[in-house]
């Protein structure tokens, strides 16, 4: 399954609510939800812990504008439009979190 998430992990409860509820699979960051993402966030910590469930993916237009494409986190995969339509097409259903 392929979980997006698109609030900042700042703002909203959404990636918590994620990562304690879903049993696994992909996950794509996108909007202001890339903040998780980035080294020294808030959410760092906890998106580290849980990449032995999830394999963790960023819209890397939506990082750069938001001028963060230097801060990306180890183990975090980029992906660019043609990259989400990969993920969504490769995953049997989505779950966009809200």
């Amino acid at each position: 399954m392929l979980h997006i998430i698109n609030k900042s992990p700042l703002t909203s409860v959404t990636l918590d609510t994620c990562l304690n509820t879903a049993a696994g699979g992909d996950i794509l960051l996108i909007e202001d939800g890339v903040y998780a993402a980035t080294r020294g966030s808030a959410a760092e910590a906890q998106l580290r812990a849980a990449m032995g469930k999830f394999k963790v993916h960023v819209l890397m237009p939506d990082l750069e504008a938001r001028g963060l494409g230097d801060r990306l986190m180890d183990g975090v995969s980029a992906v660019d439009y043609g990259g989400f339509v990969d993920l969504t097409s490769n995953n049997k259903t989505c779950q966009s979190w809200l």
